[in-house]
């Protein structure tokens, strides 16, 4: 509830968490908490301090009104005295005012760097943790120093000047869409199948389109993968699989919920599966997972993988105090492995901490900005040629295990999670590339 927390923060008072919910408890509703990011929120952000340590975590300074009451809601472009007065007039309050950093990538990072303090079991803090971090992956790569911003990427250019006002708007140049295409179409297919009980109040059609976009986005903008060389063993095949991260952070980012995994398969020449690592079953799990078996265990990062039972799994693991694998973010202290793809120009031996490649990655020399390479050697005794081979890079928002770790907990609101997941778990998951020969 962005919108409630920073009025409430710059009024002295502390927002209770949920207090609001369930909104419909509400006769006419609670417009800025069901809102959460307004237009405002981020409109009336002022520059200062923007993309430093000062206004992460949502920290931002939000513009404070004058004399008369009347308040900044910055855009990119020059606003003419009639269109202010327009608007003022209609809001009693805002005024449209330039601000260029509206376009500045640091305006992104604020809300979207957060750091949370790991708990001990009393409440006290023992650590600092880096949850996302989405921010400072792009400062380290070739994205910042081409300024390519995250709204780039995130908020599309309308190819063509159009107005941005009703009435009497003047053609722009550079007008960016406010669709804020991301990755977690999962939730959004939630919000849709049970927009009653969660009170959705996007149309049917408008949460449609923006699965659609979604999915659109993850499928053409996400990533690459090649098969860049099949070469003979002495019982089989040696297929090398190069996947490439085509976004301005790791892939995935943010929430540590994410993960994306390569789908390998062999056919020989009557269709027959001679071949295959990770498979995703029904339940949203990968077949081979050690994590979606065990919730103690994890998949380690491979540079060769010769069974089935072996899957490339591109993933943050957390750590709590003791060195154990979590899922809680409240006990979370670390990685114990972060092989997450890494966008061009980030140099792995110079990152810092907060977003350093953790695990058995950071030595492997094909693990770079230029994308992971991974050898499999399959052994293909009684195959009947032609050998197809198939290597696919699969996406889930919600990992198996960041939803079934919820399952103890008898609250609502997480027994809710796991029934949604397992409802929609066949189609948690969305294909980013393929490719494939024949051998």
């Amino acid at each position: 509830m962005p919108a409630v927390r920073m009025a409430d923060r710059d009024a002295g008072r502390h927002t209770q968490v949920f207090s609001r919910f369930p909104l419909q408890q509400f006769p006419k509703g609670d417009r800025a908490a069901a809102d959460g990011v307004t237009c405002s929120v981020c409109h009336q952000i002022e520059k200062t301090g923007l993309g430093t340590d000062a206004t992460f975590v949502g920290n931002v300074v939000i513009a404070k009104a004058d004399e008369n009451g009347e308040r900044p809601e910055y855009g990119p472009f020059d606003v003419d005295q009639g269109h202010r007065t327009v608007m003022h007039s209609s809001t009693a309050t805002y005024v449209p005012t330039r601000g260029d950093h509206i376009r500045d990538a640091g305006l992104c990072g604020s809300c979207h760097t957060l750091i949370t303090s790991a708990l001990g079991p009393n409440g006290e803090k023992i650590a600092r943790f880096p949850e996302q971090v989405p921010f400072q992956e792009w400062q380290h790569s070739n994205y910042y120093t081409t300024k390519q911003t995250c709204q780039d990427c995130h908020m599309p250019v309308v190819n063509e000047p159009v107005p941005i006002t009703a009435l009497y708007g003047p053609p722009r140049e550079g007008v960016r869409r406010h669709v804020f295409v991301g990755s977690n179409f999962v939730v959004e297919g939630m919000l849709q199948d049970h927009r009653d009980e969660l009170a959705t109040a996007a149309l049917p059609e408008e949460m449609d389109a923006a699965m659609k976009r979604t999915s659109e986005f993850l499928q053409t903008q996400a990533a690459k993968v090649t098969i860049t060389q099949v070469s003979s063993t002495p019982k089989g095949i040696a297929v090398d699989v190069h996947v490439e991260n085509l976004g301005g952070h790791k892939l995935p980012t943010a929430y540590p919920s994410r993960r994306a995994w390569l789908h390998f398969v062999v056919k020989d020449g009557t269709g027959r599966v001679v071949f295959e690592s990770g498979a995703l079953k029904p339940d949203g799990s990968i077949v081979g997972n050690d994590n979606d078996e065990d919730p103690l265990k994890f998949e380690p990062h491979y540079r060769e993988i010769t069974s089935s039972q072996q899957v490339e799994i591109y993933e943050p693991i957390l750590k709590d105090s003791e060195g154990r694998v979590t899922t809680g973010l409240l006990h979370a202290v670390g990685y114990l492995k972060d092989n997450r793809l890494l966008p061009h120009g980030f140099d792995k031996a110079t990152a810092e901490k907060d977003i350093a490649v953790t695990g058995e990655a950071a030595d492997d020399p094909e693990f770079n900005d230029r994308g992971s390479s991974v050898r499999y050697v399959i052994s293909i005794e009684n195959a009947t040629a032609p050998l197809k081979v198939e290597a696919e890079l699969w996406f889930q928002p919600i990992g198996f295990r960041w939803a079934h770790n919820l399952a103890p907990y008898k609250a609502e609101e997480p027994q809710r999670m796991v029934r949604y997941y397992e409802e929609t778990a066949s189609k948690s998951a969305v294909l980013l590339a393929r490719a494939e020969a024949t051998w």
